[in-house]
């Protein structure tokens, strides 16, 4: 899959988040966004056990399988919205970010430095 028009967190193309599963606000398996996602899709993050509760006790159960779709499992990677993923930072359980995935608007919600602290491709800043 070819990145995105749209840029990421270090001012590049957008790179894919993940194509199994397929995610993003228009399933491209990019977190591109426009002004029909009102959610903010646009932080790309990699499942961990401790997220996936989180958002399952906060109304959004992203493990269950449902009708197209399989459910997340850790290690899975999943464009989640901006503000979710601020909540579960808040929480203490904020899973890690890949930033060449990540759309640059994410930081009009999260601070950038939260981001990047969380980044597993963090090597991409040097």
């Amino acid at each position: 899959m070819a990145a995105s028009a749209q840029r990421n967190m270090l001012g590049l193309p957008l790179e894919p988040c993940s194509t199994q599963p397929v995610t993003g606000f228009f399933r491209t398996g990019c977190c591109e966004t426009d002004e029909q996602d009102h959610g903010r899709h646009v932080v790309c993050a990699q499942m961990t056990a401790a997220f996936l509760a989180f958002s399952a006790n906060r109304g959004n159960d992203l493990s269950t399988p449902r009708p197209g779709f399989a459910g997340l499992r850790p290690g899975d990677r999943w464009c989640l919205c901006a503000a979710r993923w601020k909540e579960a930072l808040e929480a203490d359980v904020a899973p890690p970010v890949i930033l060449a995935a990540t759309h640059e608007s994410a930081v009009e919600i999260v601070e950038r430095t939260a981001l990047l602290a969380h980044a597993l491709d963090s090597h991409a800043l040097n």
